[in-house]
């Protein structure tokens, strides 16, 4: 196939180009890297990146690479947006960080701006660092101010690594391997995964949406009066990109209202407009108890947040939970620059008419039998699920699927459970000739992997 991704301008003074084995500058800055940096990363590609912009990144060899990874959803306006660099440089040049020793205008400014795209009534914010940081906050909140322990949790959830939120993470045992004991009191039931784990027909409700596997676990497992929180994705995200049948979510809200438990949301890779609404809740018009959410609001800069209603924030007095870093200024500036960026830009309207293209990629594909055996997703947060003729996951054709496009300098993450699912997460900023173009390697991909 002839390269589709136009060339990068020089960089560091060698010659630019895509795809191919890794160059010499790569292989030095990696042999460098296993001398200094833990092996505990895991990497889903061999590049060694020396500049980014807008969709693109470029390794230290000058090769491109259109993004369709976003960091993992995080760089959801492009590598150095023109808005969010501005606001970044503009604070550095006034100040970076006070902690909890001062107040700063910034913080109040990135609050005000949080809450006013969250649902309503939730309009108090606690700034962290990171996603898994503000499971941790959440978990907190919600047994201090329920007088609670126990939290429920879904299978094949993801909600970070530190041990809390390991905790409630059920999308691979390979997390969770010799850190035992974990947090006790966390319970898991299933979430719904029509495709893979449910026998009704396509025109019949989903049980375990229904509540029907819930029930079992509070008549024969936990009573409910024992939860402080249900902890769920409203997309499941490393699960596998699931979308739950209608009328989960508000399922979820109503039990919770019935027995006290407090209902958190983690919109940590959902939310932030990635699905066509600032948080995927907002499509059923579920409102949680608690919405965290990272990644995407600060375009790359460490933040996360926090947000409740007033009274149930007040459950925390000061000093029961804090942070040093978290709500520094230069982050709260980019978050306030991010949410500005997708207001005017109209990104919301984009990341829907960016599934629509991608999901119609997909379905051409399943027409000419090159796959996804299913295909979901909300917005421009889609998934690509992929099984074997025998309908086993097709975790090694995946893998080579993102191997192929990788070579012609498009990069694909891949999750679920199995790792078989492709998910298409590009910038809500991509133009359409970049989406244009990342579709047709990635089809290209799979016609040679067929």
């Amino acid at each position: 196939m002839t390269q589709t991704i136009p060339p990068a301008p020089a960089t560091g003074g060698h010659t630019a180009s895509t795809g191919g084995a890794p160059g010499t500058r790569t292989a030095a800055w990696r042999d460098r890297d296993q001398m200094v940096v833990s092996p505990a990363y895991s990497r889903y590609t061999n590049l060694v990146i020396a500049d980014a912009e807008g969709a693109y990144v470029t390794d230290v060899d000058g090769r491109r690479y259109l993004d369709l990874g976003c960091g993992i959803a995080v760089t959801s306006l492009g590598h150095r947006h023109p808005a969010v660099s501005a606001a970044v440089h503009a604070q550095v040049d006034g100040y970076w960080h006070t902690s909890v020793v001062t107040q700063h205008v910034r913080q109040t400014e990135a609050a005000e701006r949080v809450a006013a795209i969250a649902p309503a009534p939730l309009d108090t914010v606690f700034f962290a660092n990171s996603g898994a940081e503000v499971v941790e906050g959440a978990l907190k909140l919600a047994r201090r101010a329920t007088g609670r322990s126990g939290i429920l949790v879904f299978q094949g959830g993801f909600h970070g690594r530190t041990m809390g939120a390991l905790s409630c993470t059920t999308s691979k045992a390979h997390y969770r391997e010799g850190y035992a004991p974990l947090l006790p009191e966390v319970y898991v039931t299933p979430y719904p995964s029509c495709f893979r784990d449910c026998s009704h027909g396509a025109d019949q409700p989903c049980p375990i949406a229904e509540g029907r596997a819930l029930e079992a676990l509070f008549a024969h497992v936990v009573a409910p009066t024992q939860l402080a929180a249900m902890l769920v994705e409203p997309i499941q995200g490393e699960g596998g990109y699931l979308v739950p049948p209608a009328g989960f979510l508000s399922h979820l809200r109503r039990e919770c209202h019935r027995h006290g438990i407090l209902l958190i949301a983690d919109e940590v890779q959902s939310g932030m407009g990635r699905t066509g609404r600032w948080f995927a809740v907002d499509h059923e018009g579920v409102v949680p108890d608690i919405l965290i959410t990272a990644k995407a609001l600060g375009n790359g800069l460490p933040i996360g947040a926090i947000i409740a209603r007033r009274e149930l924030m007040g459950a925390w007095d000061p000093g029961s939970h804090g942070t040093t870093f978290g709500g520094n200024a230069v982050a709260c500036a980019a978050a306030i620059a991010v949410i500005d960026t997708i207001e005017r830009e109209g990104l919301l309207a984009r990341a829907t008419q960016i599934g629509e293209q991608c999901q119609a990629a997909a379905r051409a594909w399943q027409a000419q039998g090159i796959g996804p055996a299913d295909l979901r997703g909300r917005g421009a947060m889609v998934g690509l699920e992929f099984m074997d003729p025998e309908g086993r996951p097709a975790t090694d054709r995946v893998g080579r699927i993102r191997a192929v496009c990788l070579e012609q300098g498009v990069i694909v993450l891949s999750c679920g459970l199995d790792d078989n699912v492709i998910r298409l997460i590009p910038p809500l900023t991509i133009t359409e000739a970049e989406l244009t173009t990342g579709l047709a390697v990635l089809g290209h991909a799979l016609e040679a992997t067929r």
